[in-house]
C-alpha cells in the first residue's frame, strides 16, 4: 500500500490534482500495482479524504512558511488547543505506532509543522494503516500524504527529514 501512496505523492502535485478513484485506479494498475495494494491504497486516501474535507487553512502572515490548521464543526474549532496542552495516547495508539513514531510526531509538533489539528488526522491514518507497530518510514510517508491532501507544503528542512532515509547521515 505504502508504495502505491508514494507513486501518487510523486506524480500528483497535490490532492485535488488527483484523478478520481476509478480512474488512478486505473492508472495505478497500468504501472504494474497488484489489485490488492490499488485496493487498500485507494482506501486509505478515500478515509484521508474524509478526515481532510472539512478542514479550513489559515497561514499566519508573521510565520511565513507555518499553518495555522481549523477543523470546522469540531470542539478544536470554538475552542483552539491551549499552548501548555498534552496530548496522551491510549494504549491502542500507543501499541500501533510504537515509541519511535510517537516520538518523531513529538519533534514534528515541537519543530511546528504539525499542528494539533494535522497531528490527530496523522493518528487516525497510522491507525488505519497496516503494521503493528507501523513503520516510522510508513509514518513519514503518512505525514506527507496528509500534508498532500490538505495542501500544506513542508518547508525544505522537514521536507528531507521526511523524504531521506537516516541510514548514511552523519549526526552533528
Amino acid at each position: 500500500m505504502f508504495e502505491v501512496l508514494v507513486f501518487v505523492y510523486e506524480n500528483y502535485w497535490r490532492g485535488d490534482a488527483c484523478p478520481e478513484p476509478d480512474q488512478l485506479g486505473r492508472k495505478l494498475s497500468a504501472h504494474g500495482f497488484e489489485a490488492e495494494e490499488i485496493r487498500e491504497a485507494l482506501h486509505w486516501l478515500d478515509g484521508l479524504s474524509l478526515a481532510t474535507q472539512g478542514m479550513q487553512i489559515e497561514r499566519s502572515a508573521n510565520d511565513e512558511g507555518s499553518a495555522t490548521v481549523v477543523l470546522r464543526g469540531t470542539p478544536e474549532a470554538a475552542m483552539p488547543q491551549s499552548a501548555d496542552a498534552m496530548r496522551i495516547y491510549s494504549q491502542a495508539e500507543q501499541e500501533h505506532l510504537g515509541a519511535e513514531c510517537l516520538g518523531f510526531i513529538r519533534f514534528l509538533e515541537s519543530s511546528n509543522v504539525l499542528p494539533c489539528g494535522l497531528r490527530e488526522i496523522v493518528v487516525e491514518r497510522a491507525m488505519a494503516a497496516p503494521g503493528d507497530p507501523v513503520a516510522l518510514d510508513e509514518l513519514k510517508i503518512i505525514v506527507l500524504m496528509v500534508h498532500w491532501s490538505t495542501g500544506i507544503e513542508p518547508d525544505a528542512l522537514v521536507l528531507d527529514e521526511l523524504c531521506e532515509s537516516r541510514e548514511g547521515r552523519t549526526a552533528h
